[in-house]
Formats: C-alpha cells, structure tokens, sequence
C-alpha cells in the first residue's frame, strides 16, 4: 500500500476531507473528526487508527503496531509501517474508523455528509 491508495480509499468515503496536522501528518476527518492519520514523511510511512473493539488487544500485540499513546481509550492503535496489512485489509479498517467516527455525529450532520452507517 502507498499512502495515495490509502488517499483514494478514504476519498471515496462520503465526506471525507484531508489535512495536515502537526506539521508533517496527513489526517483524514469526518464532520471536522478524524479517523485516520499518517506519517507520509516517515520512512515507511505509518499510520493510526481506530481499531474494531475485538480486534485491538490483537492488533496491539502483532509485531508493527502498538497503542496510539493519546487515543488508546478510544481504540486507536499505531501501525509502524503501512505495508503490514493488504488492501483488503486497509478497507476494512479504514471503514470501520469512519463508520466509528461517523455514528458519533449529530443526525444533522449525518445527513449532511449523506454518511449511511
């Protein structure tokens, strides 16, 4: 995976804008929330994510990923490289931070981004 699959994975998704936080992170948001954040710079590049609840003490414990350090409550986990998982996998959990962050919104802006969850 490269970081501009990830790009057109998550562009897809409705709503779905992009910036740069922290300087070098390129974050995908949602209704102004993010759900995905990476280090294009970084040599790989790596990413964070909200991971399903069922999945994230076993994500943590897999060789490349840990828990994100300030947003472990909230199911964030760190992947040191992006090229750990595949593309079917990448949908998957990029969909799922999404779909996460999204039910969180208002219905207002639910209906606003025309995000179904």
């Amino acid at each position: 995976m490269t970081i501009e699959e990830l790009q057109a994975i998550c562009l897809r998704l409705p709503g779905t804008t992009e910036d740069i936080k922290w300087d070098t992170h390129l974050c995908f948001n949602v209704g102004g929330k993010m759900y995905l954040v990476t280090s294009p710079d970084d040599v790989p590049a790596t990413a964070s994510f909200i991971a399903p609840p069922e999945e994230f003490e076993t994500l943590e414990s897999s060789p490349g990923f840990s828990r994100n350090k300030y947003l472990a409550r909230y199911g964030w986990v760190n992947m040191d490289n992006i090229h750990l998982l595949t593309h079917a996998q990448w949908e998957q959990y990029i969909r799922h931070s999404y779909q996460t962050v999204v039910a969180k919104l208002s219905l207002k802006m639910r209906k606003q981004l025309g995000a179904a969850v």
